[in-house]
């Protein structure tokens, strides 16, 4: 979690990383960090809180002999298993578009109801079927909580989590761990159907290369036979039954959320500086290389045209063959995944406190800018209302044209994008350690 003071009511960082020098295996001095995310490019953030390169001496260990292949692992892996369909996902739907089911307010909303945790909340909250929201916790835990602010039940994992839950049609709740683990839950009970590792990192726990390689931290997404897709070291095609279905390896982590096209294609982005397309059988349709990490997930245009951001500061559009169709330059690294609206608008947030509307031609709209690093998604709401977090502890809510409507104030840093509700209700989380409800 990232702490700060506040000078003249505008959130300064005490000590972080630049948003325009680091790079992929620069030699620049440890920063303060609470997370990972708060360091650039391959360092990750060490148990003392400083920002450190990962040893280079380790090296990747490929179970089916190098990178950008697919293999499935096990006897009956191309048996098809049918399961239930997706319901709440990361990115609000399987592109990963953004999209909010319920209509945001146009006034700032009251909080109704808080529920305090231990630790801090990364991953976005999701809302289930029956109206539960679930969330993933630094705590190491998955919780479930009822539409009246009650914790039901909470699940325990080995490590911490920063997954955004997935929930099939059925209620079973997905999500990922640290641990480099998938699970699958009983959204009504909390009880384990399965569990599956991903990797055979030898270090499944703490710091290092080892430790962090095959952690379970983007997404899950579920296809729409029940497949659910998410990232480690590499990528993954598991069954709703548990079974392995396929993977596809790349060279580094994969943090971010799958995104799956109208064709059944996968895209993830990689720290190996790279956009993967992966056809539905595990093979690689074509890859886009940049110039730094892809921390960004992708997110699928109704014509086919993925966008992203990059470390390099760049907001991407590349058509459905590979090949860029336009770049905007932002002032700072592009973490968050573009939302698309309905007229095709791109909406993405920079660490240069803006946040972009692109049109699909690559011209820029209009900025709006906050007091601190944009680094989570975009929702955009059902009336259009844009809501997101920043880094200067607040929420806002942004109209389609560029103005601000409401903000709310917050005690640490909203990188997660939030929920809402079909009856409107607004569920938020952040670095403050709680989720709260407004409306």
């Amino acid at each position: 979690m990232s702490f700060a003071v506040r000078s003249l009511g505008i959130r300064v960082a005490l000590l972080a990383c630049s948003v325009f020098g680091a790079c992929s295996g620069s030699q620049q001095g440890p920063a303060a960090c609470g997370k990972d995310t708060d360091c650039l490019g391959g360092r990750i953030c060490n148990e003392h809180g400083r920002c450190i390169e990962p040893d280079p001496g380790s090296a990747a260990l490929w179970s089916d002999g190098g990178p950008d292949a697919a293999l499935p692992a096990e006897p009956d892996a191309m048996v098809p298993v049918s399961g239930p369909g997706p319901y709440a996902m990361f990115g609000g739907d399987a592109r990963n578009t953004g999209s909010l089911v319920g209509k945001a307010p146009l006034k700032a909303p009251k909080e109704v109801w808080r529920l305090d945790f231990e630790k801090p909340i990364v991953g976005s909250p999701t809302v289930g079927p029956d109206g539960t929201i679930y969330i993933t916790s630094h705590d190491h835990r998955l919780h479930a909580v009822s539409s009246l602010g009650t914790l039901l039940w909470s699940f325990e994992s080995q490590d911490r989590m920063w997954s955004t839950p997935a929930v099939a049609e059925d209620g079973t709740v997905y999500t990922g761990s640290d641990d480099d683990h998938l699970y699958a839950i009983d959204g009504e009970t909390g009880a384990e159907k399965w569990r599956y590792r991903v990797g055979d990192c030898s270090d499944p726990l703490g710091f290092g290369p080892e430790g962090t390689r095959c952690d379970v931290d983007g997404g899950p997404t579920i296809g729409s036979d029940g497949t659910i897709y998410v990232g480690g070291d590499g990528l993954y095609a598991v069954w709703p039954n548990g079974k392995l279905r396929w993977k596809f390896a790349t060279a580094e982590h994969v943090p971010t959320a799958p995104a799956i096209g109208a064709d059944g294609t996968i895209f993830i982005g990689c720290l190996d500086d790279a956009v993967y397309a992966v056809r539905p059988d595990g093979s690689k349709a074509w890859e886009f290389r940049t110039k730094r990490d892809i921390e960004s997930s992708v997110a699928v245009g109704s014509d086919g045209t993925v966008y992203f951001g990059g470390d390099d500061g760049g907001v991407y559009a590349v058509d459905a063959a590979g090949e860029q169709v336009w770049m905007v330059i932002t002032r700072g690294p592009v973490r968050g995944s573009p939302a698309i609206g309905n007229d095709g608008t791109i909406y993405v947030g920079s660490h240069d406190k803006r946040l972009y509307a692109i049109g699909p031609d690559g011209q820029v709209k209009w900025r709006f800018t906050a007091a601190d690093k944009i680094h989570g998604s975009v929702g955009v709401a059902q009336n259009g209302v844009l809501l997101f977090g920043s880094q200067d502890d607040n929420l806002y809510a942004v109209a389609a044209d560029g103005r601000l409507l409401w903000y709310l104030p917050r005690d640490g840093d909203v990188d997660p994008t939030p929920a809402l509700a079909q009856d409107g209700t607004l569920y938020v989380v952040g670095d403050d350690r709680s989720l709260r409800a407004y409306r």
